[in-house]
């Protein structure tokens, strides 16, 4: 059994998150910038075997897909490319930042830890693949 990667696309930075290999605990792997994404995910790949990859796509409060798509969608057409034997599932992504932030808070992270951008960015797709396990376990039962 290969481990789930989720993936918090942002134009600047990508936070991402992995499960052990037996699926179960969705743990903060790190924060990349944009641009080095796809250098990432091929040293990552060839290291780790990847089941699926989840990726945070953001909607409004009425159902429909945010602004941040039109820099998602283009990420999603050249992993597809690049990456066709891997499984792709979108999560939905809303709230996640404020939830990465509450968490922080409730962890005792102090001003300047929770302000780092990468951490939120990293937490947040930690997130994204919790609520994605969970959503899952419940469809199992």
């Amino acid at each position: 059994m290969g481990r789930i990667l989720a993936i918090d696309y942002g134009r600047k930075r990508v936070g991402l998150a992995v499960t052990d290999p037996l699926q179960i605990i969705a743990n903060k792997l790190t924060t990349v910038s944009s641009h080095e994404i796809f250098d990432f995910l091929s040293n990552y790949f060839s290291k780790e075997k990847v089941d699926c990859v989840v990726v945070g796509y953001p909607k409004t409060l009425n159902d429909q897909p945010s602004e941040s798509i039109r820099y998602i969608n283009p990420f999603l057409k050249q992993f597809e490319k690049k990456f066709p034997d891997i499984k792709l599932e979108l999560a939905d992504e809303r709230f996640t930042s404020k939830i990465a932030f509450q968490t922080m808070i409730d962890a005792g992270l102090k001003k300047s830890q929770r302000q780092d951008k990468a951490l939120v960015d990293a937490v947040s797709a930690t997130i994204i693949l919790q609520f994605y396990l969970e959503q899952r376990r419940n469809l199992n039962l």
